[in-house]
């Protein structure tokens, strides 16, 4: 057994795991604190800037969008109070609730909200296919803007209800009005929390306290939408790389939450008293290989096909969640729904063929330069199938150069367009959740050309059909289009799916009113 194993064990059995001194000082606070772990260290503060989950979680704490998807995946005002749409659907009013006030007193203006619209339309593809067919954005007066189209598109609050990254938080318009390409660090929103930057360590911890001025809605809590109502004063969100320290800490009641805990302690976790473990996302999470299309060897769609052929997905499963966590093969870019096959002969993956797949990479030029994967090694989800990631690479004969780094340092080394080995990158893997990939305009992990995501693919036919399908008013039609635009996902191997899981979460039994999402709410939530 491990130290970090015995160490938990130990915290299992030995209830004095905390000083007398911390379990006082915890106990004058139980009502006040919330303390969780993250899924990372958090050093990128702007959700519009990084697509980042980490990130956006953040930004649901500071920031307040327009529109919220409920817990049926449906649209509802948020920071708006009323809105009219013309009957062409071509003009969009909206107004703003009243009394909404940025965490520096400020008021929240119209002015805001089309400047914050304007720069979200230049980071998400949801943004951007919005922005294309817009006529006018402009301030009618201090509460009322209105949007004006060229056409008539279906999708005018879905893109303003966004619910997974990039997520249209609004900013003042003097943050707003920074270069989309430039991240935001100074943080003011008018969410139902304010960042606390003084108490932010990165490496440590990053702090919240309950914005008193904030207003929720009258309904309640649905998702992401209805009243965001703060019963606690303050969340402290301490990073914790090692997992066993984490599941220690909440077995003891030192944390109160752990955001993803690692898939080998979820059984143990699931049996320890006053601990829950649960699913969070009622749909779940995609895993798949981003690879970089600009450098050799992935630069040859035949070097991409080889690694395509080689990978298993059920090695990549049962590497990222084991047997006791629902998991599935899914071919599907935009992912299979509960019914579907998997999809790999109807969209053209190749057949599964070691000796086929050393032989696709060896004609494709590979010349033996090191291949270098980024390995996430403090996340407990993501750090296992990297390591089959490497493992598969060996086995297709490459020179493997494994990379260890934190979460935080991979989400800005990947945006790093140099050679991998002057600090660039040959692949990694990541996830995403289904609710946020399930088609073209959702999903930016597959963006192609202008605005693609790292690893910047560039099939001209993705972008042609992306907008296409956005276009299309009639279903059948448009499920035509998003199977077409599958097999050309697959054809040029964009990335490489490798299935679909259920995520948890893993939180003190005391802890009520936690709201299943695709993203960690910390609204409504209270201890019992």
């Amino acid at each position: 057994m491990s130290i970090a194993r015995r160490h938990l064990a130990a915290a299992l059995a030995a209830p004095g795991f905390l000083s007398a001194a911390t379990r006082e000082a915890m106990a004058q606070d139980r009502r006040k604190v919330i303390r969780s772990v993250p899924i990372g260290d958090l050093r990128s503060l702007d959700p519009i800037w990084t697509t980042a989950y980490l990130v956006r979680n953040h930004g649901y704490l500071v920031f307040d969008t327009l529109f919220a998807l409920d817990a049926a995946n449906k649209p509802q005002p948020q920071m708006v109070g009323a809105y009219e749409e013309s009957g062409d659907g071509r003009n969009w009013t909206f107004q703003l609730r009243e009394g909404l006030r940025w965490h520096d007193g400020a008021p929240v203006t119209a002015a805001d909200c089309v400047a914050s619209i304007r720069r979200w339309g230049a980071r998400d593809t949801m943004g951007r296919a919005l922005m294309s067919v817009t006529e006018a954005l402009e301030a009618r007066d201090a509460r009322t803007f209105v949007l004006t189209l060229r056409r008539p598109v279906g999708f005018v609050l879905e893109a303003l209800g966004k619910i997974d990254s990039n997520v249209p938080f609004m900013m003042p318009e003097r943050l707003a009005r920074t270069d989309p390409n430039t991240a935001v660090t100074e943080m003011v929103g008018s969410g139902p929390f304010r960042f606390l930057r003084d108490q932010w360590v990165p490496g440590a911890r990053t702090v919240y306290e309950r914005f008193a001025d904030y207003v929720p809605r009258s309904e309640p809590a649905s998702q992401a939408a209805g009243g965001k109502v703060v019963k606690f004063d303050r969340l402290e969100s301490v990073y914790t790389p090692d997992s066993a320290t984490a599941a220690a800490g909440l077995t003891t009641g030192e944390f109160d939450l752990l955001e993803s805990p690692a898939p080998d302690l979820i059984h143990r976790l699931s049996r320890t008293r006053d601990v829950v473990v649960t699913p969070n996302d009622p749909l779940g999470y995609t895993l798949f290989c981003v690879l970089n299309h600009l450098h050799p060897p992935f630069d040859k769609v035949e070097a991409r096909r080889a690694l395509m052929t080689i990978i298993k997905q059920s090695d990549m499963m049962n590497a990222t969640v084991g047997d006791r966590t629902p998991w599935r093969e899914c071919g599907a870019p935009f992912g299979c729904s509960g019914n579907e096959e998997p999809q790999f002969q109807q969209l053209g993956w190749p057949r599964q063929d070691d000796a086929a797949a050393r032989e696709l990479f060896r004609a494709s030029g590979y010349d033996g330069r090191p291949v270098v994967v980024m390995d996430p090694a403090d996340n407990a989800t993501l750090h296992p199938p990297a390591l089959v990631l490497a493992d598969a690479l060996r086995r297709l004969g490459a020179n493997v150069d494994l990379v260890s780094m934190d979460w935080a340092t991979l989400v800005q080394r990947r945006a790093s367009r140099n050679p991998p080995g002057q600090g660039g990158w040959n692949c990694f893997i990541t996830n995403a959740t289904i609710t946020g990939t399930q088609n073209p305009l959702l999903n930016s992990f597959v963006t192609h050309c202008e605005g693609a995501y790292f690893g910047w693919p560039c099939d001209r036919r993705v972008p042609e059909m992306t907008t296409a399908w956005a276009a299309e008013t009639d279903a059948a039609k448009r499920g035509e289009i998003l199977k077409q635009l599958e097999r050309v996902h697959v054809e040029s191997v964009t990335n490489i799916p490798l299935g679909q899981y259920r995520s948890v979460i893993a939180h003190r039994r005391n802890l009520r009113g936690l709201i299943p999402a695709p993203a960690l709410f910390y609204w409504n939530i209270e201890r019992v």
